[in-house]
């Protein structure tokens, strides 16, 4: 998937969610933010001491985000997620992750800083591409994926450096179902983004 793709989905899925909501949600606040951050997971060995099967450990993962708080401090949100450039799969086959999760979201804010924990259900899509396309009635790709049922926990601090800019260290733990792909149902993700919230009385 491209960046145009990955934007444009995540697009979609936040005017999704805003449609749903009632009208005076709208008008709590509203945050969103960029970021990027790095992947470890437990690797698994056989008799020999060597990784089987594959980790999912290592590589830049861009993070689009975005919440809105309905109610107090307590809103939904979601984020996607995806591994910057193929990976190699057991040494061989291209591949790249990406993680797409919908949450509830606690976020308190005492003026120059806050905090944000969430948790909620997403899903892992693997993506292994091959040397030739095949097309279908959505169009045509290049690869074929797999995808997984998982849950997500996470947090993170806002440091609001300059109005309603703001810069959050974050942390992510994924747990997902039947990742027969890798060596370990879990993942953590570990990284920083710069966000913006639009909110009345700040």
């Amino acid at each position: 998937m491209n960046l145009e793709g990955i934007c444009k989905a995540f697009c979609l899925f936040v005017v999704t969610s805003l449609s749903i909501l009632p009208a005076p949600a709208a008008a709590q606040q509203f945050d969103a933010a960029f970021g990027v951050g790095t992947i470890t997971a437990p690797t698994g060995f056989n008799a020999f001491g060597d990784p089987v099967p594959v980790s999912l450990t290592g590589g830049a993962y861009p993070v689009f985000s975005a919440d809105v708080l309905l109610k107090g401090p307590l809103g939904v949100g979601g984020e996607i997620s995806w591994k910057g450039s193929r990976g190699l799969y057991a040494g061989f086959q291209p591949y790249r992750p990406l993680f797409y999760d919908l949450n509830g979201v606690f976020a308190p804010r005492l003026k120059n800083i806050g905090a944000e924990v969430q948790a909620g259900i997403g899903w892992e899509s693997l993506r292994f591409y091959q040397p030739f396309f095949q097309c279908g009635f959505a169009g045509c790709t290049n690869f074929v994926s797999s995808n997984h049922f998982m849950g997500h926990f996470g947090g993170g601090i806002r440091l609001y450096a300059h109005g309603n800019f703001f810069i959050r260290p974050e942390a992510h733990v994924y747990l997902i179902r039947n990742n027969n792909e890798f060596s370990s149902p879990f993942a953590t993700r570990y990284g920083i983004s710069i966000g913006y919230t639009f909110a009345p009385g700040f």
